[in-house]
């Protein structure tokens, strides 16, 4: 691989890709990557105005059918 000054910015950002995915696989790649994230929105507003109206048991009421069976 050439020097890192010769290479465009969408080449290092690919080699480093490459590099961290290697290293940590897909997910330990992307949990490294979101650690430099500051993301977007508010969280809580946005959790506030999702589940605004909702009790606690209609909630986990909602959540059951995603459950998996236990044999």
């Amino acid at each position: 691989m050439s020097g890192s000054s010769a290479m465009s910015l969408y080449e290092i950002r690919l080699a480093g890709w490459k590099a961290l995915s290697e290293r940590l696989g897909p997910a330990g790649a992307m949990r490294f990557m979101m650690q430099y994230d500051p993301g977007r929105g508010d969280y809580s507003t946005e959790r506030h105005e999702i589940f605004a109206g909702l009790t606690i048991d209609e909630l986990l009421k909602s959540i059951e059918p995603a459950k998996p069976e236990t044999p």
